[in-house]
């Protein structure tokens, strides 16, 4: 059965362009793919990983080489985020709720990074991103959900962290409640803007260079959502306590 289908792919017009173009060196644009994506249908985003990640590219390699330096620069980055809570931990041990949120704001702002990241490399693949990008109303509307959705889900936690803190004997009157609802708010509203725009600039610059924005985006900002939440949630704490 499998013999007949690669047989049956052979027969297929588009499989001796697909080939040729497999044979293409990475980052090196031919007219052929647009030939392809006219002639046969064929998506510029497949034509796209054919080429770029092809039997000849050894994919696993690819990925880890274009990845381990940007990886390491964002581990460097996120070890350096919690120097900022040491400056203010004696102020920050004693708010529960904080504490209580702190893990959960981390893992849900690298998600939202992933989220912008992914989904903007996709648009840069299928080439919906103009020159003039805000102007994008596919990147506009992203923008628009993922600000919609971090403020109810930041919302969630404030009242979920405060739950847990009046569980655990801490004191919470309207103040304080307040107080932490404002700063988990404000600190996932301002970190989803900050990853949003650099997961733009960041991709354009390495997708004009010729290279997979996927590569780098998504390491770049899940360690900029670890680094930035403590450092605003650190100067949110001292602005507002």
């Amino acid at each position: 059965m499998e013999q007949k289908i690669e047989k049956s792919a052979r027969k297929h017009p588009a499989h001796r362009h697909l080939k040729k173009l497999q044979k293409i060196k990475r980052k090196h644009y031919h007219p052929i793919i647009h030939e392809i994506h006219k002639k046969h249908n064929i998506s510029k985003k497949t034509l796209f990983y054919v080429k770029e990640y092809g039997p000849h590219s050894h994919i696993p390699q690819t990925i880890i080489r274009e990845s381990l330096r940007i990886l390491l620069f964002a581990s460097l980055i996120s070890s350096l985020g919690g120097l900022t809570l040491e400056n203010i931990k004696n102020i920050f041990v004693t708010i529960v709720p904080l504490i209580v949120a702190l893990p959960v704001i981390n893992d849900m702002i690298g998600n939202y990074g992933t989220v912008i990241s992914s989904k903007f490399s996709t648009m840069l693949h299928e080439g919906l991103v103009k020159t003039k990008w805000w102007k994008t109303s596919e990147l506009r509307k992203l923008f628009l959900q993922i600000i919609v959705i971090s403020t109810v889900t930041a919302l969630l936690v404030s009242a979920m962290a405060l739950a847990i803190g009046g569980l655990s004997n801490y004191f919470i009157d309207v103040s304080a409640v307040t107080k932490i609802t404002l700063v988990i708010v404000f600190d996932v509203i301002i970190l989803v803007c900050i990853l949003f725009l650099m997961a733009v600039f960041a991709g354009l610059y390495f997708f004009r260079k010729g290279e997979d924005p996927n590569n780098f985006l998504i390491p770049i900002t899940t360690s900029i959502a670890d680094f930035g939440n403590m450092c605003i949630l650190s100067i949110l704490v001292i602005l507002i306590f």
